[in-house]
């Protein structure tokens, strides 16, 4: 008899109720309406570990928004307004920030592995401690200026930029 049916029997022989233990599947978790009602302006919303997943989020304005912890896979965020957002702990694989305002967000702790930010603005930004990809964080220090109001840290010294 394994751990689990000597825990059971015992239950049983105390008298405790045994009820069957039920898990829900990432799949499942997706499958149900999202919470968030998203409109093309979601200014200054709390939107803390929210998923996005292939959304077309281009040209929303998420200026001072919470996003962190959210998750932006295969989004396209081109032309949309960031600045001011907290992106702390944010993963966006494969999105797309072309265009995109990123000016004075924090994008700490940030994955961001095959993202774009061809002409996105980031003056301000803070980008400590996140995971960029070398192509992308070279262009990206070739433009970056500012120190973040929020956090105090100059945007090239958080890109790693020489």
């Amino acid at each position: 008899m394994g751990l689990v049916g000597l825990i059971t029997a015992t239950a049983l022989l105390v008298g405790w109720a045994v009820e069957p233990a039920e898990a829900m599947t990432a799949p499942e978790l997706r499958s149900q309406k999202s919470l968030v009602d998203l409109q093309s302006d979601m200014h200054g919303r709390n939107l803390q570990q929210q998923e996005f997943l292939k959304a077309q989020l281009g040209g929303f304005n998420f200026s001072g928004a919470d996003l962190r912890g959210a998750v932006f896979n295969s989004s396209d965020l081109r032309d949309s307004n960031l600045n001011g957002a907290d992106l702390e702990d944010v993963v966006a694989f494969a999105s797309r920030f072309d265009g995109a305002d990123l000016g004075d967000a924090v994008l700490r702790n940030a994955m961001l592995m095959q993202s774009r930010f061809t002409g996105a603005r980031i003056e301000g930004a803070d980008f400590s401690d996140a995971v960029i990809d070398l192509p992308q964080q070279k262009a990206l220090c070739a433009r970056a200026s500012g120190t973040n109001p929020r956090t105090g840290v100059d945007t090239r010294e958080s890109l790693g930029c020489r």
